[in-house]
């Protein structure tokens, strides 16, 4: 099982898809468990309730997908392409990736607890109402990224470059300003508090 904490450790597969064309697949009610997909092209793909569980996709091409309701849990991303491919209401527990691109990546709801995306680009990515509960965006460059009303919860956030990012209504409370880069992000005026109390600022009302 992949070790999203740690980011390392692939799931151990039993069959493997390679070189497959999934482009314009409809992907609705299917099911994969410890699959290995190498090198396989599912640009367009789309569906409703896809599940993938224990997968390891690798190189294989997400471009302009759409997923809804979909499952991909426990699974590892190798480098892979998420360019404009959108996910609403996935559930991605505990999935780690490992050098992929998610440029124009649109995730809306859904839960990523537990997720890998350390050093991650996601600089022209969009969460929103997405659950990220202990997830690791340490080193994520995230500069200029919409991340709003993400629960951030327990996430680590070291070194993450969170600079212009619209982080409002995002739960902030284990961001810790010392060690993520925050110049211009734009936040509300409940999350100012927290980032004051975080700084040791004794915050009062007249």
């Amino acid at each position: 099982m992949a070790d999203a904490r740690r980011g390392r450790i692939a799931p151990l597969t039993e069959s493997v898809i390679r070189s497959a064309d999934w482009d314009g697949r409809d992907l609705s009610g299917e099911s994969h468990h410890r699959v290995s997909l190498v090198d396989v092209d599912m640009t367009e793909a789309s569906g409703r309730g896809a599940e993938f569980v224990e997968c390891h996709f690798r190189d294989v091409r997400f471009n302009a997908s759409v997923h809804e309701d979909a499952a991909f849990v426990n699974c590892a991303f190798t480098r892979c392409t998420f360019f404009d491919a959108a996910f609403t209401g996935c559930k991605l527990v505990g999935s780690v990736f490992d050098d992929c691109t998610f440029d124009l990546l649109k995730v809306e709801g859904g839960d990523w607890s537990f997720t890998s995306l350390p050093a991650a680009d996601l600089r022209r990515a969009t969460f929103n109402g997405v659950r990220m509960r202990e997830a690791d965006l340490s080193g994520a460059r995230c500069a200029g990224a919409v991340l709003r009303r993400v629960d951030l919860s327990g996430a680590r956030l070291e070194k993450a470059d969170l600079s212009r990012c619209d982080l409002r209504g995002s739960d902030l409370s284990s961001l810790d300003p010392y060690t993520a880069v925050l110049a211009g992000a734009v936040i509300d005026p409940y999350q100012a508090i927290t980032v004051a109390a975080t700084l040791g600022l004794d915050v009062r009302d007249g």
